[in-house]
């Protein structure tokens, strides 16, 4: 994707910049860049100096922390709209990987942090992206800790279908697979047979349809979401 301008943008009613008003809007467009980056390519490493933020345009990557032993656990996913980089601090705190291909809209941190302290409404949107995270790792919480196997591939399927349709409430019910079902194990604390074997009971009793290993199309949204074990307040169904 080339870049194109902030009015124009596909996530700029979701992204840092989405009360922006014109002027502010320049302000931004002098100052960003995009960035492309091949599936599989390291966007960011953990430790590294912070240089820039970002916002994801299009594709997907993920959140990953290695232990001193070798061993990695993604933390995180980060669709459209997310932002990589907090502004005050020195290092990344992640390490950030493509898992499709990426396109960010990059900023420098020093005019950035500056634009921060200057506007009103990206230190609110700021504010509110921090909290959506915060709501996101605890949800996350509750599915590492407590949900099923089965919980949890309904969970990950009804947050791409719930993303897809924030962005475009228009959209129909197919989605493409950000990750591999060996990275969906990885991210969801699973095996690779219990994926696969999750994917075809939901496939089997009508919820969704496979198309190959990285398409799938949601059939019936309510089934779906009654199998992440969510109640309508959020909760755990007993």
């Amino acid at each position: 994707m080339n870049a194109v301008r902030c009015n124009d943008c596909p996530i700029r009613h979701r992204a840092v910049c989405a009360r922006c008003d014109d002027d502010e809007l320049t302000r931004l467009e002098n100052m960003k860049s995009y960035k492309r980056y091949d599936a599989g390519e390291t966007i960011m490493w953990r430790g590294e100096p912070l240089e820039h933020v970002a916002s994801i345009v299009d594709g997907v990557a993920s959140l990953s922390k290695t232990l001193e032993d070798g061993r990695t656990q993604m933390v995180g996913l980060l669709l459209p709209s997310d932002f990589i980089g907090r502004p005050g601090r020195k290092e990344v705190e992640f390490d950030v990987v493509a898992t499709t291909e990426v396109t960010l809209c990059r900023f420098e941190i020093k005019p950035f942090e500056q634009l921060v302290m200057d506007t009103p409404h990206v230190a609110q949107r700021l504010m509110e992206l921090a909290l959506d995270e915060l709501d996101a790792a605890r949800d996350w919480m509750l599915l590492l800790g407590r949900k099923t196997a089965r919980e949890k591939i309904a969970t990950f399927i009804d947050m791409l279908a719930q993303r897809k349709i924030a962005g475009n409430p228009e959209s129909d019910g197919t989605l493409e697979m950000p990750m591999t079902r060996d990275q969906i194990a990885n991210y969801l604390g699973l095996t690779l047979e219990t994926v696969s074997r999750q994917f075809n009971a939901l496939k089997k009793e009508g919820v969704i349809t496979l198309s190959g290993r990285k398409q799938i199309e949601v059939i019936d949204l309510l089934a779906l979401r009654d199998a992440t074990g969510d109640d309508s307040d959020g909760g755990v169904l007993s």
